[in-house]
């Protein structure tokens, strides 16, 4: 028999994981992006705000990591748990290392655009694919969340 205080657990687990996983993703990669921001300023007369919003990139990983939990939001038993631990855990990690590795590309694309400032769109290109596997991680845990057990008489 499965221990159930050990299930409810795993399962609450799964429903924060992804906005929790997802937010650590978003801090890293904004404050690597950040910190490239900041530096490329010194070097830079003009083009200030794009520098800072290619930082904030990474940010909408939180924003994915709260729609799926959202979505898995449920009353957790024996039944649902371990699904609820899977598909969350997993997406949330999906989320932190697309996060990281994002604000990584940022980061580059930031030293690039400082010093040849026409290239900015294109070198903002990795990180926009990067953003695509989050996107991928984001849309199948929704899809799978929907087929996940509710249980009777709860949200």
């Amino acid at each position: 028999m499965m221990d159930v205080p050990f299930w409810d657990m795993m399962g609450m687990l799964g429903i924060y994981a992804p906005l929790a996983l997802g937010a650590i993703g978003s801090i890293l990669g904004c404050s690597i992006g950040g910190q490239a921001a900041c530096g490329a300023m010194l070097d830079v007369e003009s083009g200030y705000g794009r520098l800072v919003g290619l930082s904030a990139l990474p940010s909408s990983q939180t924003i994915y990591g709260i729609v799926v939990m959202l979505s898995l939001n449920r009353t957790v038993d024996i039944e649902s748990a371990p699904g609820l631990f899977a598909i969350g855990s997993l997406c949330g990690v999906a989320l932190l290392f697309s996060g990281w590795f994002q604000g990584k590309c940022c980061a580059s694309a930031i030293q690039v655009t400082k010093s040849k400032p026409e290239v900015f769109g294109l070198s903002a290109a990795p990180a926009a694919i990067v953003e695509g596997f989050a996107v991928f991680a984001f849309i199948f845990a929704l899809i799978l969340a929907g087929g996940l057990p509710v249980a009777a008489g709860g949200v």
